[in-house]
This record gives structure tokens, sequence and C-alpha cells, in this order.
């Protein structure tokens, strides 16, 4: 029977400190802010997920458990606080943009919400702690998603989750072949980039059929020129007046476009990161 270990460190305080908060943050916003629609199912999501995969941490170490976990510990709890700060990020910012600005609640109502978005945005300060706290140092040996490309993956594939959700409602990329193409694009970068965070939260790094490093620079360097085709197609293809498929170009387009060049930014830095590892080891 495995022992209860209770240790008094900085990284269990954040710990808990984001559980109180995504807890309090879902709990408010459930009971009494009267929420509806996709965006109230979204920050629900966010504070939810983040709530119970900070408890799954929290009781795999407080009871030893990490040898017996079917993940890499040395890279799960790292995936997880970075996921959790980016998404309980976008439900503070969400949040209070679409149910304190544009609803303008009174009364009770308004206090839940404002709560909600208090704790929201505390949970995202404490697991943006949580992160700083279990980031890899320079030359100390770490799991990959501790480093500054695993953290990368990370922040690429949220942001082509938000890309995705702005895509689709409504569709915006079907009206022209160059358009689908970015969503090509879009696609195939995610699904490589969240195969490599699987690889390593799995510990199946070494189940490929090239090394891991050769693996890493050829997909970075594919991700980067795929990428830089799609943030000059993107805006062409749906701001200029020869190609516009509506009259006027909408904000969720404009923010598809600044995303994707968000994207390209994050992949150059992930290869850059990349190569500088790989030379620098060799």
């Amino acid at each position: 029977m495995p022992l209860i270990v209770l240790p008094t460190s900085q990284l269990l305080w954040v710990r808990v400190a984001a559980l109180l908060f995504t807890c309090v943050a879902f709990s408010v916003a459930s009971h009494g802010a009267s929420l509806y629609g996709g965006m109230a199912d979204w920050c629900i999501f966010c504070w939810a997920f983040s709530f119970a995969c900070t408890l799954l941490v929290l009781l795999v170490e407080v009871f030893g458990l990490q040898t017996r976990a079917p993940v890499s510990w040395t890279n799960f709890p790292i995936t997880i606080a970075c996921y959790a700060s980016l998404l309980c990020l976008s439900a503070s910012v969400i949040f209070p943009l679409f149910f304190l600005k544009d609803q303008r609640p009174s009364g009770d109502t308004r206090d839940y919400r404002i709560a909600a978005t208090v704790f929201s945005c505390l949970a995202a300060v404490a697991y943006m702690g949580e992160v700083s706290l279990t980031k890899a140092r320079p030359g100390e040996v770490a799991g990959y998603m501790a480093t500054a490309p695993g953290l990368l993956k990370v922040c690429q594939t949220f942001v082509a989750c938000i890309i995705f959700i702005l895509v689709s409602d409504p569709v915006s990329y079907n009206h022209h072949a160059a358009l689908k193409w970015c969503m090509a694009v879009y696609c195939i970068c995610f699904i490589l980039s969240m195969a490599v965070v699987v690889l390593c939260v799995g510990e199946c790094t070494g189940c490929l059929p090239i090394p891991f490093s050769k693996f890493l620079s050829a997909y970075g360097l594919l991700a980067v020129i795929m990428y830089l085709t799609a943030t000059i197609i993107w805006p062409v293809f749906q701001f200029d007046k020869r190609y516009q498929h509506s009259s006027r170009a909408s904000s969720k387009l404009i923010t598809v476009a600044v995303l994707t060049a968000l994207n390209f930014l994050l992949y150059l830095a992930d290869l850059a990161y990349t190569a500088r590892l790989v030379f620098v080891s060799a």
C-alpha cells in the first residue's frame, strides 16, 4: 500500500492554489452566473478540465504513484500545466467579453460573473507559475516537454484549436482552393505537433523508424514552410477584393490571420530551438 507523501514545496502550494481557483471559478459560474451558449460551455470546460487534471497530478504525487503511472511523469505534469494555463487564460479573456461586456448583467448574476472572472485569472497565473517552476533550466536534464520546444508544441496545438473553432462557425475556407490549402496546413501541423506531445508523454519516441531528433528537425522545417505559405495566402484570399467571398471581412477572419502569423512565429522559434539542441548535443 503506497504511503501518503505530503511535500511542503512551493510547487505543491502552487498546484493547490490552481486547484482551488479553478474549482471556485466553475462552481460560481455554474451556480449563479446564468450562463448559456457555446462560449459558456467552453469556459466551464476550461476550468473543469484544468481542475480534474490538477487533482489527478496531486493525487498521484501525494500517494507516490509516479512510477506506476502509464505515462512519463517527467513530461505529463508540465504538459497539463501548460495546457491548463492556456485554457484558463482563454477563459479569462472570453468570459468577461461575452458575459460582462456584451450582456451587461445586473445584481447577483453580475457579481457571480465577476467572481468567476477573477478566479479564472488567478488560476491562469497559478498555472503559469507552475510552468515556470517545472520548466527545464539551462544545463538541467529534463523531459522534452519541459524544454522550450516542448512548451512551444503545446502552444502550437492550442493556437491551432482556436483557429479550427473560428474557421468552422461559419465555414470560411471552402470558397477557394487556396484557403483549403491553409486548412490543410492547420490540420497537418496540428496532427504532427500533437503526435509529438503524445509520443513524449507516452514515452514512445523510440517507436519511430528514425531518430527522434531528426524527426523533429525535418518536421519543424516542413511546418515553418507550410505555415509561411498559409500566413501569406490566408489574408490575400480573404481580404483582397478580387477573391473576397463577402463584402466585408469579419473579426473572426482577421483573428485567424493573426493567429496564423502567431503560429508561424511559434514554429520558427521551435525550429531554431530544435536545431540548437541537435547541434549542441552533436
